[in-house]
């Protein structure tokens, strides 16, 4: 059970995603580091948050209402998860930088910008 009812998720900015991905890339060119052929890294913000929580931080940011409905969790669909970065930021010198409001934002930005191109 969660504190909300809603399922627990991750959300990671698509750009702090990338910056991890080229860090780990940066990492594998860089042999003086010594790395391991193959490594493991969790990337996410380390933060969970409810699916309440996220639809309240949009609408807070974007001023635009969601309309939703609560029903029960879909079979199968697990209650709470989100990354552990760790390891992420000790050994690639990473960590997410973008708040949930600032890519909630930025996402809302992205998606009006692609309706008035139509």
């Amino acid at each position: 059970s969660t504190p909300d009812g809603s399922c627990i998720r991750d959300y990671i900015n698509v750009v702090d995603l990338a910056k991890a991905h080229v860090c780990a890339v940066a990492r594998i060119l860089d042999d003086s580091k010594g790395s391991e052929r193959l490594e493991t890294f969790n990337i996410g913000t380390g933060r969970g948050v409810s699916v309440l929580e996220l639809i309240r931080t949009f609408e807070a940011v974007t001023g635009v209402k969601v309309p939703h409905k609560i029903v029960g969790r879909r079979e199968g669909d697990i209650e709470q998860v989100w990354a552990d970065p760790k390891h992420a930021n000790t050994v690639l010198g990473w960590e997410a930088k973008e708040t949930l409001g600032d890519t909630l934002r930025s996402a809302w930005a992205w998606q009006l910008r692609l309706a008035e191109k139509k």
